[in-house]
Protein backbone atom coordinates (compact mmCIF):
# COMPACT_ATOMS: atom_id res chain seq x y z
CA UNK A 1 0.00 0.00 0.00
CA UNK A 2 1.27 2.99 -1.17
CA UNK A 3 1.73 6.04 2.13
CA UNK A 4 0.27 9.49 1.17
CA UNK A 5 3.14 12.05 1.59
CA UNK A 6 3.07 15.43 2.59
CA UNK A 7 4.41 17.67 0.47
CA UNK A 8 4.79 21.90 0.95
CA UNK A 9 5.57 24.21 -1.80
CA UNK A 10 8.68 26.56 -1.23
CA UNK A 11 10.38 29.15 -3.84
CA UNK A 12 8.24 27.33 -6.41
CA UNK A 13 9.07 23.69 -5.93
CA UNK A 14 7.31 21.20 -4.33
CA UNK A 15 9.16 18.89 -1.49
CA UNK A 16 8.19 16.58 1.09
CA UNK A 17 8.15 17.70 4.92
CA UNK A 18 10.32 14.65 5.83
CA UNK A 19 13.12 15.58 4.11
CA UNK A 20 13.14 19.34 4.76
CA UNK A 21 13.59 18.89 7.88
CA UNK A 22 15.81 16.53 7.66
CA UNK A 23 18.27 18.63 5.47
CA UNK A 24 17.84 21.88 7.31
CA UNK A 25 18.93 19.39 10.88
CA UNK A 26 21.98 18.17 9.03
CA UNK A 27 22.62 21.51 8.09
CA UNK A 28 22.13 22.72 11.11
CA UNK A 29 24.67 20.70 12.72
CA UNK A 30 27.21 20.46 10.46
CA UNK A 31 27.71 24.43 10.87
CA UNK A 32 26.91 24.80 14.21
CA UNK A 33 29.62 22.09 15.17
CA UNK A 34 31.99 23.19 12.86
CA UNK A 35 31.78 27.01 14.34
CA UNK A 36 32.29 25.98 17.64
CA UNK A 37 35.59 23.86 16.22
CA UNK A 38 36.81 27.17 15.42
CA UNK A 39 39.55 29.44 17.46
CA UNK A 40 37.42 31.48 19.66
CA UNK A 41 39.05 34.55 19.57
CA UNK A 42 39.16 34.49 15.89
CA UNK A 43 35.89 35.39 14.49
CA UNK A 44 36.97 35.50 10.80
CA UNK A 45 37.90 31.77 11.30
CA UNK A 46 34.54 31.46 13.14
CA UNK A 47 32.64 32.49 10.34
CA UNK A 48 35.19 30.21 7.78
CA UNK A 49 34.16 27.34 9.51
CA UNK A 50 30.97 27.89 9.56
CA UNK A 51 30.48 28.42 5.88
CA UNK A 52 32.85 25.22 5.33
CA UNK A 53 30.18 23.82 7.99
CA UNK A 54 26.86 24.91 5.95
CA UNK A 55 28.96 23.62 2.59
CA UNK A 56 29.46 20.26 4.48
CA UNK A 57 25.74 20.32 5.22
CA UNK A 58 24.57 21.02 2.16
CA UNK A 59 26.89 18.41 0.46
CA UNK A 60 25.33 15.73 2.90
CA UNK A 61 22.03 16.44 2.08
CA UNK A 62 22.04 16.23 -1.83
CA UNK A 63 23.47 12.89 -1.52
CA UNK A 64 21.04 11.87 0.94
CA UNK A 65 17.35 13.30 -0.04
CA UNK A 66 17.05 11.65 -3.40
CA UNK A 67 15.38 13.87 -6.35
CA UNK A 68 11.20 12.78 -6.27
CA UNK A 69 10.55 14.66 -9.62
CA UNK A 70 9.71 12.77 -12.77
CA UNK A 71 10.96 14.88 -15.84
CA UNK A 72 9.09 13.98 -18.88
CA UNK A 73 10.35 15.47 -22.42
CA UNK A 74 8.43 16.00 -25.36
CA UNK A 75 9.20 17.06 -29.01
CA UNK A 76 7.68 20.19 -30.32
CA UNK A 77 5.87 19.07 -33.63
CA UNK A 78 5.16 22.54 -34.48
CA UNK A 79 5.83 22.78 -38.35
CA UNK A 80 7.66 26.06 -39.95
Amino acid sequence: MKEDKQMVEIWGDIVEIKSLVLSIIISGITTMGAYFLAPSNSQIKQLFFGLIGAVLGFSISALSVKPKRIIILEENTKDE
